[in-house]
C-alpha cells in the first residue's frame, strides 16, 4: 500500500500516463504499491506493472529482476507489464503484445495554421464549451455510439466505460463536453491534472449523430488553455493508435516520445504431480 508521501513522490517524477496513481487504481480496482522506484497495481493474482522507473535510468535486465522479485513476493497468475522495451525473453512470453509510442504536446508548442483556425471558428459558432466533474445519459449514448462504430480493442472499451466512475471519485479530473443546442453531446474530452509535469489526456469521443466539423479540435484548443493554466509543461495525448488518430495529434505540433511496449504475461499453476513432488523432496530431505 502507498503512503501519501509515496503517492506524492510518484505524481511529482511522473512523466508517462500510467503514472498516475488513481487512474490505475480506478481501472484496476487494485491496491497500489512502489517498488525498487516502480509503479505497480496488486488484485488479487494479478499485477499491473508499470515498468518506467521514477527516477533511476530504464535497464530491462534490473527490471526483470524486480519483476522476479514480485513473482516471489505476490504469486501471481498474470501480469500486465508496459515499458520502454523487452527483451527476447520477455517478448517471446507474451500472451498480448503492442507497441506504439507517447505522443506529447508541449503547452505553449501548439500549432494553428489557416485550415485549422477556419475549424475552430466554424465549431464555435454552433458548440458550447464545458467543464464538468460527472457524466451522465448523453456520455453513455455517445460511448455507445463509439462502439459500435469503432469496435475499439476490449481493453480501450473498459476505459472507457470506467470513465464515469472515474471521474466522479477523484479531484484533478474533468469531463470537457461539446455541446450542440438541445443538450446534442457532439464530443467530449476525459482529462486529468494530478501529475506534476504533465496534462493527461485519457479518452474522448465525438459523434458521427450529433457531427460538428472541428469539435475535437475545439476540445483540443480548450485542453492546451487549461494546460497552462493549471501550470503544465507538456500534454500527454496518449498513444498513436493508428494513422488518422495520429494525423490528428501531429496536426496541432504533437510529436512521438517515449517508446511504448505492452506485454501480458500468463503463469500456470504448477499442476498438481509437481507440488506433490516438491513436497515429497522437502519432507525427504528434512526428515
Amino acid at each position: 500500500m502507498l503512503t501519501p508521501e509515496e503517492e506524492n513522490y510518484i505524481l511529482a517524477n511522473a512523466y508517462v500516463p500510467e503514472h498516475v496513481v488513481s487512474l490505475i487504481t480506478s481501472l484496476s480496482a487494485g491496491e497500489p504499491f512502489l517498488i525498487n522506484d516502480y509503479f505497480c497495481c496488486c488484485k488479487e493474482d494479478w499485477i499491473i506493472f508499470i515498468g518506467y522507473p521514477l527516477q533511476s535510468r530504464f535497464d530491462s535486465d534490473h527490471m526483470e529482476i524486480v519483476l522476479k522479485e514480485i513473482r516471489q513476493q505476490f504469486k501471481p497468475r498474470r501480469i500486465s507489464l508496459i515499458a520502454p522495451s523487452l527483451s527476447h525473453g520477455l517478448r517471446t512470453g507474451c500472451r498480448e503484445r503492442d507497441s506504439d509510442f507517447y505522443f506529447t504536446l508541449e503547452t505553449g508548442a501548439a500549432v494553428i495554421r489557416s485550415p485549422l483556425r477556419r475549424n475552430l471558428r466554424k465549431a464555435a459558432r454552433q458548440l458550447t464549451l464545458e467543464r464538468t466533474t460527472s457524466m451522465g445519459a448523453a456520455h453513455l449514448e455517445l460511448m455507445q455510439e463509439f462502439i459500435q462504430n469503432v469496435n475499439p480493442p476490449l481493453r480501450v472499451k473498459n476505459l472507457l466505460f470506467e470513465m464515469p466512475n472515474y471521474v466522479g471519485a477523484t479531484p484533478h479530473s474533468f469531463v470537457l463536453n461539446a455541446w450542440r443546442a438541445e443538450n446534442q453531446l457532439a464530443a467530449f474530452y476525459v482529462v486529468d491534472f494530478a501529475a506534476q509535469d504533465f496534462a493527461n489526456y485519457i479518452i474522448g469521443c465525438h459523434s458521427k449523430v450529433n457531427y460538428v466539423l472541428g469539435a475535437s479540435d475545439l476540445l483540443m484548443l480548450k485542453l492546451i488553455e487549461l494546460s497552462a493554466e493549471y501550470n503544465k509543461a507538456y500534454i500527454h495525448l496518449g498513444l498513436g493508435i493508428n494513422r488518422g488518430i495520429r494525423r490528428f495529434k501531429e496536426k496541432w505540433g504533437a510529436r512521438p516520445g517515449r517508446r511504448y511496449e505492452m506485454c501480458e504475461l500468463v503463469f500456470k499453476k504448477r499442476l498438481i504431480w509437481e507440488a506433490l513432488r516438491s513436497l515429497t523432496e522437502k519432507t525427504i530431505t528434512t526428515g
